[in-house]
Formats: structure tokens, C-alpha cells, sequence
């Protein structure tokens, strides 16, 4: 573990990749992923990220991940074909299920601080998505947000725990909505921490970037120098003194094959498409004017300061489903289940239990 603290080489800053008129260096990328607010906090600032260099080798909140049992379950996946996915689970056996379903950039592991809070009362189910964790990455296969809202449900018919209630973060929210929406069967309530849904200009930009011929096989390359690194750098805590290199390696394992970094680079480019996101807003408008609620019952959670995903986006997502709870969180992040998890189970048992 202490030698993931060493640095690593890195590819030269400036990597152009041309397509016509269109340059995009590695910088340029990295500004892209990077958070503006993360760039510019001063000494103290709430989201301002320590040295990779000094994190502490184990997290200074203890948490019960590693007292969980593991499953590698195989899925017969219409987009992914026949796939290993790792399933975490803490809590009774004879409990009811809650799925928990993380999101772009992390794993299983970014629920352990709801382990002690909710698996008293719930079974804990929290996959690995393809690709990411301990789950078998196979990168020739479309990782569209289709594609994964669809293998969250073949998921849970291989589980035997389709219709339960269901939690998700981030990528891992907004693949649960769209699974609610194509088959609504799947979810008893569904809780959302701060999807995304509407196509910022940022995560246009990326997209554009990531579409250029090369530059996905560079980041790749640029990803598997330092996957550790790389996702300490990408992952943003309100109270950043919560990373540590055990979750660097948590995150960043998965990266370090060349599958796991394909894979990743078109988690990038395909799951939060700018088409699908608009998509996914239109049918949502749509069921809203014709005076439909929701498929499932749905709380959304947002951040009041978030350098992933603007705050903003949680009000205009309520806009589009009237009929959800919707709550803000205070002094948190993108990643309320780490910056806020004694919070947010408090809303979620509230909620879960309606």
C-alpha cells in the first residue's frame, strides 16, 4: 500500500490530438475533468485537496466496507454479454434489500459510511459497475447510459431482488431514473443523490473532446501512468481530510489494466452522452404535461456547493418531477454518503420507510 504514495511518471503535458481545427491537448482535458473551484480554493477552503503525497494510509473515519461479504455474480447482459460483476452486501440476510448504485469515477466502496447506518435494518447491495472496482471490465462493448440503466435490472433479476428499494449517487442516480423509466417494476422507492441530467456546457466540452480521434487512447495511456493519483485528483470531498491511499486504490485499481482504463475513457464519452441526457429531460418534460408522476416514488438530494455537479441542476430536476421529495444538504458534496453520511440516512430512512 505505502508505494502507491510514490509519484509516477506522466506523459508531457502538452499531447496534442488534431481532427481537422480541432486541438485538444492532455491540459486541455485535464482542465476539463479538473474542478474549476477544487483549481482556486485558497489554504482552508472547503473542497481544497491535500498532496496526493500526504494522505494517510487508512481513512481517519473508520467504516465497516471490509466486513462485508462479496459476491461475484455473472450476468447474462443483452449489451454486455455474459459479465462478472463483484456485489457487496452488509446487513441480515433475511433484511429487506436496498441496492445501493455508485457512481462515474468511484465504487462499492463509496457507501461504507452507510454501512453502520442502514444495514441494521436493510440487506446492502451495492455492485461494482462494469469496469469499475472489482467487476470484469470489457471495453468493446457500447457503455452508453442505456446500456447500464439496463444491466442494473438484469443485475437484479439475477439477484432475485428486482422491485426493491434502491439508492443512487451521482452516474449511478441518473442510470436508476432511466431504468425506472424504461421498466418501472424495478424500483419499490428510489432515492437519487445528485444526478446529473442536464447537458452542462462542461460536460458538453468533454464529450466533444472525448469524441476526437485519439484522444481517448491518450487519456487512457495518461490514466494508467498514476490511476491513483488520477482518481484523488477527480474525486471532490467537501472535507477533503476524508481521502486517504486506501480509497485511491479502491478507485484507482480498477484503472491501472488496460481494459479497466478503456473501459473508464468510454464511461467518459458514452454514459453521460449530451443526446441521452436531453433525451432523458424530454421524456420527463413530457410525462410532466401529460400529468404523470414519476414511475416509483423518488427523493432527490442535492448539495448546496458542489464542484462535480452544479447545485442548479437539482431544482430544474424538480421542476421535471413535482411529485418528488426533494432536499438540500448543507456543508456536503457530490459524495453526501462521505462528507454527510449520519445526514443522509436520516432522510433515507425516512424515505425508504414511506
Amino acid at each position: 500500500m505505502a508505494g502507491a504514495a510514490s509519484r509516477a511518471r506522466t506523459l508531457p503535458a502538452r499531447t496534442p490530438v488534431v481532427r481537422g481545427m480541432i486541438h485538444v491537448s492532455m491540459t486541455d482535458l485535464r482542465k476539463l475533468l479538473a474542478s474549476p473551484r477544487t483549481r482556486r480554493s485558497p489554504p482552508g477552503a472547503r473542497f481544497e485537496q491535500g498532496r496526493f503525497e500526504e494522505l494517510p494510509l487508512r481513512p481517519r473515519v473508520p467504516h465497516r466496507f471490509y466486513d462485508a461479504e462479496c459476491e461475484d455474480v455473472v450476468v447474462d447482459s443483452a449489451a454486455f454479454g455474459r459479465i462478472r460483476m463483484r456485489v457487496v452486501m452488509y446487513g441480515p440476510r433475511d433484511a429487506p434489500p436496498l441496492l445501493l448504485v455508485h457512481g462515474l469515477m468511484t465504487t462499492s466502496y463509496s457507501w461504507r459510511y452507510l454501512f453502520d447506518l442502514l444495514g441494521d435494518r436493510y440487506r446492502l447491495i451495492a455492485p461494482d459497475l462494469p469496469g469499475s472496482g472489482d467487476s470484469e471490465a470489457v471495453p468493446d462493448r457500447a457503455h452508453t447510459g442505456a446500456a447500464l440503466a439496463t444491466i442494473i435490472g438484469e443485475l437484479q433479476h439475477a439477484l432475485g431482488i428486482a422491485g426493491c428499494r434502491t439508492v443512487g449517487n451521482s452516474l449511478g442516480g441518473y442510470l436508476c431514473m432511466r431504468r425506472a423509466l424504461a421498466e418501472p417494476a424495478s424500483f419499490a422507492r428510489l432515492a437519487v443523490i445528485h444526478p446529473p441530467a442536464f447537458p452542462e456546457p462542461r460536460l458538453v466540452a468533454l464529450n466533444v473532446a472525448m469524441r476526437v480521434p485519439g484522444v481517448a487512447p491518450v487519456l487512457a495511456r495518461v490514466v494508467r501512468h498514476d490511476p491513483r493519483r488520477f482518481a484523488h485528483r477527480n474525486v471532490h470531498y467537501y472535507d477533503e481530510t476524508l481521502k486517504s491511499v486506501e480509497e485511491a486504490h479502491e478507485y484507482g485499481d480498477a484503472l491501472a489494466s488496460a481494459a479497466g482504463a478503456r473501459s473508464f475513457t468510454r464511461l467518459l464519452r458514452e454514459s453521460l452522452d449530451p443526446r441521452e441526457l436531453r433525451s432523458f429531460t424530454r421524456e420527463l418534460a413530457r410525462r410532466r404535461d401529460g400529468g404523470q408522476r414519476f414511475p416509483v416514488p423518488l427523493m432527490l438530494v442535492y448539495a448546496r456547493e458542489d464542484p462535480i455537479v452544479s447545485p442548479a441542476i437539482g431544482p430544474r430536476l424538480h421542476a421535471l418531477v413535482p411529485g418528488a421529495q426533494f432536499h438540500w444538504l448543507e456543508r456536503s458534496s457530490h459524495f453526501a454518503q462521505v462528507d454527510s453520511p449520519d445526514r443522509l440516512a436520516a432522510l433515507l430512512r425516512a424515505f425508504l420507510e414511506g
